[in-house]
């Protein structure tokens, strides 16, 4: 214990000096030092510290062993100073709204990492002419981070880097993070390389999932058994896309909600910037989709405004599922979910239980854990790991006579 206390702060002293709020000064001398000794150990500046000089010793003796090319940022380290003079100016009394795609891409074809960044929650400061740096972890479970390059912010803000062939990933989930120079702000995105023919369950966000008008609002319930749902399709093991009309500027407030309600975790695309016709934006980004990454998807939720997206890329109207009234006009292209998603959750249930196996078909095994909360490395990188093949029979859950209420339901399996 004493080696590793000298290889943090050696053998010197350490004194630390707490703030006192004036609120304690009304408590009674007595109480103060067991307040104060909490206080300390649930400070964060202490906490901070601590972990300043492990996060010293353990990047140092990383770089040594596996001279990897890590994040050189750190607390102590100064920012750069800006390439304007005007940036400065620019940025001054406003909060990032910076934000990173979430990219599909495959092996053989390009992979683009695509940025933006901006400043305001309407984006009323552009970030033009500023370094950025770009990473990925390119070994998920290790946690280090690679730094592929530095790019500029262009006039609108953006950043887009394509990967070199030399440098490009092979199948799996990366985590992107990029970083500007002169603010230290970061953003993260994902990018996931997929094999051919991959099967995916679309979501669409409004409508389908807040059973209020807008997410802009202050929390829109949602609606019951809908986690359940998508709970429910990740763990076949189909890859969870989220898309959505709303402007890419909201993707902090989107995400932010998604995280509070535990929807499990997936790929989230938005439109770029604000478009008249954000149905026709959905459309053309899942037609790119399966021509140029050729995902096959199995099954696509949404409102009744979605129908036509769906119908647009070919699908049935087994394949479709609508939140909603019933509509006798729509009654023949798609499937009404009139008695909910937990309804409709037994119905799935069901039906993958009793449906026969079918012919080999291309999954993949992604994190199964829920945006806000932490999940076991189920980042597979290795090809033999992300390309199996995988029947939609399941075993049989458990049957329990009385289903559980939708706040137990929704819970992650980590917490059950």
């Amino acid at each position: 214990v004493f080696a590793v206390a000298r290889s943090w702060w050696g053998s010197k002293r350490l004194d630390y000096a707490l703030y006192c709020p004036d609120v304690l000064t009304a408590f009674p001398t007595v109480a103060l030092p067991h307040l104060f000794h909490a206080s300390y150990w649930e400070s964060t500046d202490v906490a901070a510290f601590v972990l300043r000089q492990l996060m010293r010793c353990d990047c140092v003796k990383t770089q040594e062993s596996d001279h990897l090319d890590l994040a050189p940022f750190s607390p102590s380290s100064p920012r750069e100073k800006w390439l304007r003079r005007r940036t400065h100016v620019k940025l001054r009394n406003v909060t990032a709204n910076h934000r990173v795609n979430d990219v599909i891409a495959t092996e053989d074809g390009p992979q683009t990492l695509v940025g933006r960044f901006m400043y305001g929650p309407l984006d009323m400061v552009t970030l033009t002419g500023e370094k950025v740096d770009i990473f990925l972890m390119t070994q998920p479970q290790s946690g280090h981070w690679v730094h592929f390059d530095t790019e500029m912010a262009n006039s609108s803000g953006r950043v887009a880097y394509t990967i070199p062939k030399s440098k490009k990933l092979g199948l799996g989930v990366y985590p992107i993070k990029m970083v500007v120079k002169g603010g230290s702000d970061e953003r993260r995105g994902l990018l996931t390389v997929l094999p051919r023919a991959m099967e995916c369950v679309v979501f669409s966000i409004d409508g389908s999932f807040a059973a209020s008008v807008s997410i802009m609002g202050s929390d829109p319930k949602v609606r019951p058994g809908a986690v359940d749902v998508v709970r429910h399709w990740q763990d076949l093991g189909y890859l969870i896309i989220y898309i959505t009309g709303r402007p890419d500027m909201q993707k902090q407030r989107v995400v932010s909600w998604l995280s509070q309600h535990n929807f499990p975790h997936g790929m989230i695309f938005f439109s770029e910037g604000l478009v008249h016709d954000p149905l026709r934006q959905k459309t053309i980004f899942l037609r790119n989709l399966i021509q140029e990454c050729h995902i096959k998807i199995i099954s696509a939720y949404g409102s009744m405004k979605d129908i036509s997206v769906y119908n647009m890329l070919g699908l049935s109207p087994s394949q479709i599922y609508i939140v909603g009234r019933p509509s006798k006009k729509y009654q023949n292209q798609c499937q009404f979910l009139s008695d909910g998603y937990a309804a409709h959750l037994s119905t799935l249930q069901f039906g993958h239980r009793a449906r026969p196996k079918k012919s080999p078909s291309v999954r993949m095994v992604l994190r199964k854990g829920s945006f806000g909360l932490s999940a076991k490395s189920d980042f597979l990188c290795k090809r033999t790991h992300l390309r199996r093949t995988m029947s939609v029979q399941q075993p049989d859950p458990p049957c329990t006579p009385n289903p559980k209420p939708e706040r137990a339901q929704s819970q992650p399996e980590s917490d059950k």
